[in-house]
C-alpha cells in the first residue's frame, strides 16, 4: 500500500513502525476469512485490510479521529489472526496499538465510555482493587436486570463476572522442587488470575517442583500492562513495564539466575515478550527489557512431554482445546499445549474455527460485550459438539469467557497436566 508520510513524521519512532506496516499490505484479502469481527459483521471497515485503510488516513493526514474511525478501531479484538494469515507479514500488532495511542490522545470519547474506561485502568491491573470490587459488586447482582433495562450494557458484563467468581487472595511462595532439581523459574502472578483462579498458580507450583524446579516469585510485581496497552493508555502501559523490568531483575540476579520468567496467562505472555519492542527506545531500560524478553516463556514452553507422562488412571480423559488467540497467533504456539495433553493422556479434540477468537480479549468483553457474546456463544458451541469431559485453555480470560455460554468444566491446560502427574482433580469450574 502506498503511503505519504512526510519525513518529519517518520521522524517518530511510532509512526515509522506503522507506516512500514501499512507499506507492506497488498489488499489480498486473506485476513478477512479470518478475522472474527468480518466474519461476525460482514463490515470491510471491520476487517484487518478496512481498518488499515482507516488507520493509514488517519496517522497519515493527522486526522482528529471521528467517532466512526474509532469505532471500527475499537471492535479490533487484538487476536491477531490477522498476523497468522498474512502472507505480506504485515506488523498488525504495532500498526494497531499504535493507533489506539493515537486515538487516546486526539479523540474525546463521550463521558460514560471515558468513566467506563477511567475505572477499568484504576481496578483491573491492581490485584487487591480488583478483588474488593469484585467482592462488592456481588452486592450489586441482584440490579442486574436494571441495568439491562437502561441498555447498560458494559456493566452488566461486570456484574455477570462479579457473581460467577470467588475473589480469592493467593498469597505467593517461594518453592522448592521435591524431584530431581533441573533449575529455577520466576514465575509470574498475574493481577486477575491470581484473583479470579488461584488454583491455576498452586497446580502450576506443584507441577514445576515435581518436575525439578524451584519456583521463586517477585514481590510488588506489577500488571504487566497489557490491559492499558490495548486500551491506548501508551504511558501507563509502558510505567508497569518499567516497574517489572526493574523487580525482575532485582529477584532474577538476587536469586542467582532464572531458567524462566514463566507465565499461565498467555494474553499477559504476549505482552512480556513484546517489552524488549516497547522499551526499545528507552536507554535506561532497553537492553533490560530485551532481557526479560528472552526469559519469557509460556508454561507449556517450558514443560517437555516427559515432564507429563501420566501417572494416574484418567478416569475423564476427553478434553475440548481451545487455544487462546494470544498464545496460537501471539506467541505461535499451536502445536505444543496439545502434545502436552497428549502425553499426559488425555483424548485432546479441536472444535471447528478454533483460529477464531472467543470474545475474552483483555477488556474486550466488558467495553464490546455485543460482539463478545456473540464470539463467546459461537466458541461454546463449537466446543461442547466435541462431547468433552473438560474444556482447557491457557488464558484466564478464555476460561471466564467461555464459561459465561457453557455447562462444561472449564480449566487451565495446567491443571490437568498436575492431575495426571499425581496433583489432585482440578475443580469443575461450571459455566453459566
Amino acid at each position: 500500500m502506498k503511503t505519504e508520510f512526510t519525513a518529519q513524521q517518520l521522524a517518530d519512532p511510532a509512526t515509522a513502525v506503522s507506516a512500514q506496516a501499512i507499506r507492506k499490505c497488498v489488499h489480498c484479502g486473506f485476513c478477512t476469512a479470518t478475522c472474527p469481527t468480518y466474519v461476525l459483521l460482514g463490515d470491510e471497515r471491520d476487517s484487518p485490510r478496512g481498518r488499515i485503510y482507516l488507520m493509514k488516513e488517519m496517522l497519515e493526514k493527522q486526522q482528529r479521529p471521528t467517532a466512526e474511525v474509532v469505532r471500527h478501531i475499537d471492535r479490533c479484538l487484538s487476536c491477531l489472526a490477522c498476523v497468522t494469515t498474512c502472507p505480506s507479514g504485515v506488523d498488525y500488532m504495532h500498526l494497531v496499538d499504535h493507533s489506539r495511542a493515537y486515538v487516546e490522545q486526539h479523540y474525546t470519547r463521550p463521558l460514560r465510555e471515558r468513566l467506563l474506561r477511567s475505572v477499568l485502568a484504576r481496578i483491573l491491573p491492581y490485584r487487591s482493587r480488583f478483588r474488593w470490587t469484585l467482592r462488592l459488586g456481588k452486592l450489586a447482582v441482584p440490579f442486574t436486570a436494571l441495568f439491562r433495562r437502561i441498555e447498560f450494557k458494559s456493566v452488566v458484563a461486570m456484574l455477570e463476572l462479579a457473581r460467577a467468581v470467588r475473589a480469592e487472595h493467593a498469597p505467593a511462595r517461594n518453592a522448592a522442587a521435591t524431584g530431581e532439581r533441573h533449575g529455577r523459574v520466576l514465575l509470574m502472578q498475574g493481577c486477575a488470575e491470581s484473583v479470579v483462579r488461584p488454583e491455576i498458580r498452586a497446580a502450576t507450583v506443584r507441577l514445576l517442583t515435581r518436575v525439578g524446579y524451584d519456583v521463586i516469585f517477585a514481590r510488588n510485581e506489577a500488571c504487566c500492562g497489557a490491559l492499558v496497552h490495548h486500551m491506548g493508555r501508551d504511558e501507563a502501559s509502558l510505567q508497569f513495564a518499567r516497574r517489572n523490568v526493574d523487580l525482575w531483575s532485582s529477584t532474577i540476579d538476587a536469586a542467582g539466575g532464572v531458567d524462566a520468567i514463566v507465565i499461565t496467562t498467555s494474553g499477559c505472555g504476549t505482552t512480556l515478550k513484546d517489552y524488549g519492542f516497547m522499551l526499545r527506545d528507552d536507554a535506561e531500560y532497553a537492553s533490560r527489557a530485551q532481557r526479560i524478553s528472552s526469559l519469557s516463556k509460556d508454561i507449556s514452553e517450558l514443560l517437555t512431554t516427559d515432564d507429563v507422562r501420566a501417572r494416574v488412571a484418567l478416569s475423564e480423559p476427553r478434553v475440548g482445546y481451545h487455544a487462546a488467540c494470544s498464545l496460537q497467533h501471539g506467541q505461535k504456539l499451536v502445536a505444543k499445549p496439545k502434545q502436552l495433553l497428549e502425553a499426559a493422556g488425555f483424548d485432546v479434540r479441536v472444535p471447528l474455527e478454533s483460529h477464531l477468537c472467543c470474545g475474552s480479549a483483555g477488556t474486550y468483553n466488558i467495553l464490546q460485550p455485543e460482539i463478545a457474546a456473540a464470539l463467546g456463544q459461537r466458541k461454546a458451541q463449537h466446543l461442547s459438539a466435541l462431547d468433552p469431559q473438560w474444556i482447557a485453555t491457557g488464558n484466564v480470560g478464555c476460561a471466564m469467557q467461555i464459561g459465561a455460554h457453557s455447562n462444561l468444566p472449564i480449566v487451565h491446560t495446567v491443571e490437568l497436566l498436575d492431575w495426571a502427574t499425581g496433583g489432585p482433580k482440578p475443580v469443575a469450574h461450571l459455566g453459566r
